[in-house]
């Protein structure tokens, strides 16, 4: 796939999903998901995940949630499941893709963070192994292809001529050589090399936690946070420091990363950062990562009160994304919007799960949350206003 894995992720659900039907997805997916949605036609049933305590980050599908899903909407043709998720939390994606297929529903899985998963035995399960039908793997992010450079991978099962015609709606025609080709390089490199590189990085990344842990008031969190159900695994590449005890928002502690160390990090959001370790990176970038860090905490720490800790509130959907983003819809002030119904997306991005998507409520909550994100420098996008200081609603 050269439109990287949105078009990776678009293909699963145009190829699982006709206008009407229904399919069964986390709310924390990625807006790729939801654009699909507003293309297709499909009716998503949400499973709100669960969210953790201490650092407010949304966890995994619990198997009884997806189980409560099912019951209620038998008639569903698929179950969506983030695999792993950009902060490295992983479902019981075994038992889902039993549970699934027992009702005839496919199951598709967003594995954009995982590419790694099939290269190193100690990593959880991947979508395959699983017995999931369809997954969406970017190889661009941690696999070491070029950007925009995706993989779409299907089950036994899946008739992979429908899915071919499925891309052609949507994707170029002219596609890039470029891309195929490092898609090719990436590949091989990984299947000689693959396990002793994500080893080193597996061992890097525990390193970097217990040095960011002894310096105080950060949190680098890993398989601690397991619990058999909502966190089931945990993918240990993924460096997550939950920055909110020392006073400033992620979105904050990025900027000072990246401005006053030249260091620059995958993303930072209201109470997190997230440091992306690749196979090329060096202990020498870890050891700057953690002295940046010391040196942050020192010059910058604040006393906390007042700040957000939550990344994720549930949402309350009246509308599919396809009938709220094509109605009759008015653009009104902020915070005029309370209690309408968002006719379009909200997002920080990264990591680009909608605060809002089309056929939700707007709450005070909400719109707390994206006064608040939009305050601390937090790249808003999704909507027609550039400022994000009107939202589209519908009439």
């Amino acid at each position: 796939m050269v439109g990287g894995t949105t078009s990776a992720v678009q293909s699963m659900i145009l190829s699982a999903c006709k206008a009407g039907e229904k399919i069964i997805v986390p709310r924390n997916v990625h807006k790729s998901v939801i654009n699909a949605m507003v293309l297709c036609g499909a009716v998503p049933v949400y499973v709100n995940p669960d969210v953790e305590p201490r650092i407010g980050i949304a966890l995994g599908m619990e198997l009884t949630q997806v189980e409560a899903a099912i019951r209620e909407n038998p008639d569903a043709v698929a179950v969506f499941v983030n695999n792993p998720t950009y902060y490295g939390i992983c479902s019981d994606l075994r038992a889902i893709v039993r549970l699934a297929h027992e009702r005839g529903m496919k199951v598709l899985v967003d594995e954009a963070h995982g590419t790694h998963f099939y290269f190193q035995e100690k990593l959880p399960v991947t979508a395959m192994e699983a017995g999931a039908d369809m997954a969406a793997v970017s190889m661009h992010k941690s696999g070491g292809s070029l950007t925009q450079s995706s993989l779409l991978l299907l089950g036994e099962g899946v008739n992979e001529g429908y899915v071919k015609q499925i891309i052609n709606l949507t994707q170029t025609t002219s596609a890039s050589y470029l891309l195929i080709s490092s898609l090719d390089i990436s590949r091989r490199n990984l299947a000689l090399r693959g396990s002793e590189s994500f080893a080193k990085v597996m061992s890097i990344a525990e390193y970097a936690r217990a040095e960011i842990n002894e310096i105080g008031g950060y949190y680098a969190y890993s398989t601690e946070l397991c619990n058999g159900t909502s966190c089931y695994a945990y993918d240990v590449t993924k460096l997550s420091v939950y920055t909110r005890e020392i006073g400033l928002a992620g979105i904050e502690v990025y900027d000072l990363l990246r401005d006053e160390y030249d260091i620059q990090i995958e993303f930072g959001d209201i109470g997190n950062i997230l440091a992306y370790i690749s196979i090329g990176d060096r202990m020498q970038d870890i050891e700057r990562l953690v002295g940046a860090l010391a040196d942050i905490k020192r010059l910058y720490q604040r006393d906390n009160t007042g700040m957000l800790s939550l990344e994720y509130i549930p949402p309350k959907v009246v509308a599919t994304p396809q009938e709220a983003f094509y109605a009759d819809k008015e653009m009104l002030p902020l915070e005029q919007t309370a209690g309408r119904i968002c006719s379009e997306f909200v997002m920080c991005y990264p990591p680009g799960i909608p605060i809002l998507a089309p056929g939700e409520i707007i709450t005070q909550d909400i719109l707390e949350y994206i006064r608040y994100a939009k305050e601390k420098g937090c790249s808003m996008q999704g909507t027609e206003d550039p400022e994000i200081a009107h939202l589209n609603v519908l009439r």
